[in-house]
């Protein structure tokens, strides 16, 4: 809950203008990525601030609202002086110790002061008591410290790291190793609410890396917070329903992000395993928006794998979980996701009418119903997607045609699904007898694959290097495949 001394920020909200929460914080991660910040921005942090809980963002997201609005003070966007926000830590006689594990009241190692989602520290949001309105930590010191705690996050390979974003790895200097329990976790005795911001946080930060980085390097580093979500649900002991409710949710949701970055990668079976688990998860906590995720997913998947079938009636699950959340934009992915089942099927018929039932979906517009894991979904993937129809029905020109539409209307920023779309649009190209364009859009693929590792974007690749083989007398091709082969790309 918001203090008693939260007041609606109105010239924040005014700021937002016609945008919903989840559009005017993806306009905030954009920002954030043009001068090299990292904020994993969400509805939820949009509506805090309009709400009055974040009185004075930190100084990442400080330095993120001054560039997306130059001339304007922190006082313009309807925020309080950051000493004003800290006057109880101002009157201290110097700052406070560190905590030890355990110290933040749920026996945990911390997950209190570890960033949240905002890039800010958990402060005093417990699980009782007033929760600080400030985005800010008590001190310059530890809102810096949680700046760097989540720069580590976001450049570290070591799944220890991965595991303290959830309060519950890692090793203190100097101290021994914890003998091993059930899966290495040691389990709180009390879940509360920085645990449960810390498991959401996971979520959101494997979501930025794969977006940025795809799915190969992410993939063994993202199972250890997995299992620490599962560990707190096993532990069982929350402070309140809608805690539970946020956990099964964030687990779930975890599940199907480490589902996806099996998929992408290649480990089809693995991949299914984590979607069957989050379908489960959502089953018994009786989440129906987990739920619709959880079959989309899979809908995905089963037509990735063969089962055509299978990609059908998950996609048609996910629409009857999905009838009541009031999500055109959900609607209309699980749309496309039958409709590309129908056309693996080769029944053009159904292809049809559920791309025409999608694309009226999607005209209706975002709304601030739409999941947050929908932030991809935009005009590129639905053009996209259309392409696995047609490139499904053995229709290649107008698979170039709707994959060439996805590239241009992609933002760069993200990387992997720019990536993955000329990857498409080469193979489509290859296949439609134009060469030439083919090795063009191959080349840009090649320019990215130091930035991203996708299994399902070499394989791609290597599809195109295939079919261009009989033509590698073209000079353009030939450089195309002299390059692929060079740059040691996995098939």
């Amino acid at each position: 809950m918001a203090s008693s001394r939260a007041v609606p920020n109105h010239a924040f909200r005014r700021l937002r203008a016609q945008r919903s929460p989840g559009e005017f914080a993806a306009a905030v991660r954009r920002a954030a990525r043009e001068i090299d910040e990292q904020v994993a921005c969400d509805a939820r942090y949009i509506g805090r601030v309009e709400a009055g809980e974040i009185r004075c963002p930190n100084y990442a997201y400080e330095r993120v609202f001054l560039h997306m609005f130059p001339g304007l003070t922190l006082k313009d966007l309807g925020f309080s002086p950051r000493a004003e926000v800290r006057g109880r830590a101002a009157r201290g006689t110097g700052p406070a110790p560190p905590r030890s594990a355990g110290q933040d009241g749920t026996g945990g190692t911390g997950a209190a002061d570890m960033p949240d989602a905002s890039g800010a520290t958990g402060g005093t949001r417990g699980t009782g008591g007033t929760r600080d309105t400030s985005d800010t930590s008590e001190t310059s010191e530890t809102s810096e410290e949680s700046d760097v705690l989540r720069r580590a996050f976001m450049t570290s390979g070591s799944a220890t790291v991965v595991a303290a974003s959830l309060g519950l790895g890692g090793t203190p200097a100097g101290a021994a190793p914890a003998p091993p329990g059930p899966l290495g976790i040691p389990a709180p005795r009390r879940v509360g609410e920085a645990e449960v911001n810390a498991v959401e946080d996971a979520v959101r930060r494997i979501r930025l890396l794969d977006d940025r980085h795809g799915a190969d390097g992410l993939y063994r580093r993202a199972a250890q917070p997995l299992r620490a979500a599962y560990a707190l649900l096993d532990a069982g002991a929350t402070a309140r329903q809608s805690t539970a409710d946020r956990l099964h949710s964030g687990a779930g949701e975890l599940s199907i992000s480490v589902g996806w970055l099996a998929h992408d990668s290649g480990r089809l079976d693995d991949a299914r395993s984590y979607y069957a688990e989050a379908l489960a998860t959502a089953r018994i906590a009786g989440d129906q928006a987990l739920e619709a995720h959880a079959f989309s997913n899979t809908s995905f998947l089963a037509r990735d794998s063969g089962r055509c079938r299978e990609a059908v009636r998950t996609a048609q699950a996910g629409r009857r979980a999905a009838a009541s959340l009031g999500s055109h934009r959900l609607l209309s992915l699980l749309a496309l996701r039958e409709a590309a089942g129908w056309a693996g099927l080769g029944d053009r018929t159904g292809c049809d009418q559920a791309l025409a039932l999608a694309h009226d979906l999607f005209e209706r517009g975002p709304s601030d119903a739409d999941p947050e894991w929908m932030s991809f979904f935009g005009e590129p993937e639905l053009e996209s997607q259309e392409a696995l129809c047609h490139e499904a029905l053995g229709d290649w020109a107008r698979a170039a045609r709707h994959a060439y539409r996805a590239t241009v209307l992609q933002e760069p920023h993200f990387t992997r699904n720019l990536a993955l779309y000329r990857a498409e649009l080469a193979t489509y190209l290859a296949r439609a007898g134009a060469p030439d364009e083919a090795a063009a859009a191959g080349h840009q693929v090649l320019d990215l694959l130091d930035e991203v590792q996708s299994s399902r974007i070499q394989t791609k690749l290597a599809s195109t290097a295939r079919v261009l083989l009989p033509q590698r007398r073209l000079p353009e091709v030939g450089a195309f495949l002299e390059r692929h082969t060079s740059t040691n790309v996995r098939v």
